[in-house]
């Protein structure tokens, strides 16, 4: 993955993956004997790990009681997306997201996915009385999202004012 965040979409090629992974030169050809099947494979493990780290956040969060605790909640994953491990995973999963527009079958894979940390925003939205708490719920998302987005592109953080007013919306 960090080949992908460095280098973009064009700097995927089995050579510089066997590189990064520190393999003999053709391993990953040997599994993997397209670009196209690298690529999947990449999409997929980026998605897999984001999924467990979603569901781990998700589970260790206590019950939201407060659109505070969710907007904190928030910064302190807007926070592991812009910084170390996560930035580089969050930086190939967008430049993964554009490729998709050339290779559908990558949407699939892509697509948000129920996990603990979404419930519990939707557990506290539906708490709360919002009408359409799912649709509430992938809107937040999205925005934050967003954020993350406009964060990485043009530096800077995401301040809790920014989620704080991001939550008073999804509560109207």
């Amino acid at each position: 993955m960090d080949v992908l965040a460095e280098s973009g979409m064009r700097g995927l090629t089995h050579r510089a993956v066997d590189r990064a992974a520190g393999l003999p030169p053709g391993t990953t050809s040997a599994y993997l004997r397209t670009r196209q099947a690298l690529l999947t494979a990449l999409v997929a493990r980026l998605v897999a790990r984001d999924q467990a780290e979603l569901e781990e956040g998700g589970r260790r969060l206590p019950a939201l009681r407060d659109a505070d605790e969710l907007a904190a909640a928030l910064a302190g994953f807007v926070r592991r997306r812009l910084t170390g491990e996560g930035r580089r995973r969050t930086l190939a999963r967008y430049a993964c997201t554009v490729e998709s527009v050339h290779h559908p079958e990558l949407r699939e894979i892509l697509l948000p996915r129920e996990n603990a940390a979404r419930d519990a925003v939707r557990a506290f939205l539906t708490a709360q009385g919002v009408t359409e708490p799912e649709e509430r719920t992938l809107t937040l998302l999205a925005c934050v999202d967003g954020l993350v987005f406009d964060r990485l592109v043009n530096g800077g953080d995401v301040t809790e004012e920014e989620l704080r007013g991001l939550v008073a919306t999804a509560l109207r």
